[in-house]
C-alpha cells in the first residue's frame, strides 16, 4: 500500500502522441505564453502567497502554464515561497480535461476541474523548508508531463546534489577488428560514492570504476583475459565480480573476493562470443548489485562485428529505498523492499534522467545504430522497446553469432542477460527508449534517441510534420 500511495503509475489515460513527447524529465521546453491574473512569485515571511496556473495539452505534451506575474508563460514554473506563510494556487482548465494539482508534502490538492475555462484552488501553509514536487494527480498526467517544484524557504538542506553516476552510453572501446587472440588486461576499480540519483536526490553507490554501469568491456573469442579488481582501503565492503562470459566456478568471484585494501587478480580465457553482464558477487548478492555494480562484457567471434554508425551502451537496473520515489536529500537503501521485489527507482544507466536530459543518444536520418542493452536486475525482467522504431536485427539473449531475429518491436531481456539490437533511423524527431511495462516510466525508465535531418514524407507525415528536426 505504501508503495501504490508513493508512485502515481497509471498510464492507461496517456495517448501515445503525448508519450511520445513527454516531457517530465526536460525542464528546458519551450511554452505557450498565457495572460491573466498577476500574482506576486515569493513572499516574505508573515505574508501571503498567491500564484495561478493554466492547464494545457499540445505537442509538448501536458503542462502547468503560469499565468501572470515572473512565471507568465513559464511552463511547470518554480513557485518560491517561504515557510509558515500561506500559499494559494489558482488552477484554470485550459484544455477541457480533467485535471487537479497536488502539494503531497504538504497534504494540500485542489478539487478537479474538466471543463474549459473552469477553475480550482488550493491552500496551505508549508511547514518544512526545501524542494518540493507540485503535480496533476490524474492518472498518466504526472508522467505526460504536469510536474513541477515549489521552493520552500532559503534552507536547502533538503537539496542534495552530488556527482552525476551514470556511465555516457557512447563511451565504449572500438571493435576488435580482425585481430588475433591476444592477452588482454583489465583494470578494475571499486569505488563506493555518492552519487545523484535524481533532481534534488542522492544515493550511495558501489560500483565499478565511480559509473553505473561499470566500464564496457570488449574482447574477441579465444583472447586470455588477466582482470584485475582493486578495492580501496577506505571501502566499507569487501567487493567482487562474477563475468558471465567465464567458464570456471563463480565466473571468477570465489578467487576475486576483495576486501578493503587488496588487489586481486585471475585469468580466463573467452570462450563463447556474446554480450554477457558482469555483476558483483558478495553476499548479499543482490544487495550489491542494487547499488550499482553491474555492466557488460562483449566477447567479439573472431572478425569482429559489422561496422555501423554509433554503438550505445545501456543497462536497466532496480533500486530500493527507504524514502518514496521523488523525495528530495540523501535516500538509504531498503533490504526489506528489495526482498519483496517493490522497486522504488527503475532506471537506465543508473539513475533518473541519465539518458533523457543528461545523455541522450543521437544519430541522424539514414544511420545505423547498435544498442547493446543489458538488465543488471537484481530483479525486474526488462522488455525493451524503443517508441517509434523497429528493430532491424536482434540477437536474442545476446548470442551475435546465431542468425539474428528481424523487424521486432519488443524484447524480453531477462535479470542478468543481455541482448543486442540494430535499426536504421529514417525519420526525425525523439525517440523514446522504455521497459514497456510502461508504468515503469514513472519509475525512472526512460531514455531519448535523438534524431536529425530533414523529414522523410514518404515514411511518415502529418499536417504538422516540420521540415526539419534538430533540437531534444
Amino acid at each position: 500500500m505504501k508503495r501504490l500511495l508513493a508512485h502515481k503509475k497509471q498510464l492507461a489515460l496517456i495517448p501515445l502522441a503525448w508519450l511520445l513527447a513527454m516531457m517530465p524529465l526536460i525542464s528546458a521546453c519551450m511554452g505557450t505564453s498565457a495572460q491573466g491574473i498577476a500574482n506576486t512569485p515569493t513572499a516574505a515571511a508573515g505574508d501571503g502567497v498567491e500564484f495561478t496556473l493554466k492547464t494545457t495539452t499540445d505537442n509538448n505534451g501536458l503542462a502547468f502554464i503560469g499565468v501572470g506575474g515572473s512565471i507568465d508563460g513559464q511552463r511547470n514554473p518554480t513557485l518560491n515561497a517561504a515557510a509558515n506563510t500561506t500559499v494559494k494556487v489558482n488552477l484554470i482548465d485550459g484544455d477541457g480535461i480533467q485535471h487537479t494539482i497536488s502539494f503531497p508534502d504538504f497534504n494540500a490538492t485542489a478539487s478537479a476541474i474538466s471543463k474549459m475555462n473552469e477553475t480550482t484552488s488550493v491552500t496551505f501553509t508549508p511547514s518544512k523548508t526545501g524542494s518540493f514536487q507540485y503535480f496533476c494527480t490524474i492518472p498518466g498526467h504526472k508522467a505526460a508531463g504536469m510536474v513541477g517544484q515549489i521552493n520552500v524557504g532559503s534552507d536547502s538542506s533538503q537539496v542534495a546534489t552530488a556527482d552525476d553516476i551514470s556511465h555516457l552510453p557512447g563511451d565504449i572501446p572500438p571493435t576488435v577488428g580482425a585481430r588475433d587472440p591476444q592477452t588482454v588486461r583489465v583494470d578494475m576499480n571499486v569505488v563506493e560514492k555518492e552519487g545523484q540519483l535524481d533532481d534534488g536526490t542522492t544515493y550511495t553507490y558501489w560500483t565499478f570504476d565511480g559509473t553505473v554501469p561499470g566500464p564496457f568491456i570488449r574482447v574477441r573469442e579465444g583472447d586470455t583475459v588477466e582482470l584485475h579488481l582493486k578495492n580501496p582501503a577506505d571501502a566499507k565492503m569487501a567487493h567482487s565480480i562474477d563475468l558471465h562470459a567465464v567458464n570456471g566456478p563463480g565466473g571468477g568471484a570465489t578467487v576475486m573476493q576483495v576486501a578493503p585494501g587488496e588487489e586481486k587478480m585471475f585469468t580466463f580465457k573467452a570462450l563463447n562470443p556474446g554480450i554477457y553482464v558482469y555483476h558483483c558477487a558478495t553476499p548479499s548478492v543482490a544487495h550489491h548489485i542494487a547499488q550499482g555494480m553491474y555492466g557488460l562484457i562483449l566477447v567479439e567471434p573472431a572478425g569482429g562485428l559489422a561496422p555501423v554508425d554509433h554503438e550505445y551502451y545501456v543497462m536497466q537496473g532496480d533500486m530500493y529505498t527507504s524514502q518514496p520515489f521523488g523525495t528530495k536529500g540523501h535516500l538509504d537503501f531498503n533490504d526489506a523492499e528489495m526482498m519483496a521485489e517493490q522497486a522504488t527507482y527503475i532506471v537506465f544507466n543508473g539513475e533518473v534522467g541519465a539518458l533523457t536530459t543528461k545523455h541522450p543518444l543521437t544519430a541522424k536520418v539514414g544511420e545505423t545504430v547498435r544498442i547493446f542493452f543489458g538488465n543488471g536486475g537484481p530483479n525486474y525482467t526488462s522488455s525493451f522497446h524503443v517508441i517509434g522504431e523497429i528493430f532491424d536485427k536482434l540477437y536474442n539473449q545476446g548470442a551475435i553469432t546465431s542468425p539474428a531475429l528481424t523487424n521486432v518491436q519488443t524484447t524480453t531481456v531477462a535479470p542478468g542477460g543481455a541482448t543486442m539490437v540494430e535499426f536504421t533511423v529514417q525519420v526525425p524527431g525523439r525517440y523514446l527508449l522504455v521497459d514497456h511495462a510502461l508504468s515503469r516510466i514513472e519509475e525512472g525508465a526512460l531514455g531519448f534517441l535523438v534524431v536529425e535531418g530533414d523529414a522523410n514524407p514518404d515514411i511518415y507525415s502529418s499536417p504538422a510534420t516540420p521540415a526539419a528536426s534538430g533540437g531534444h
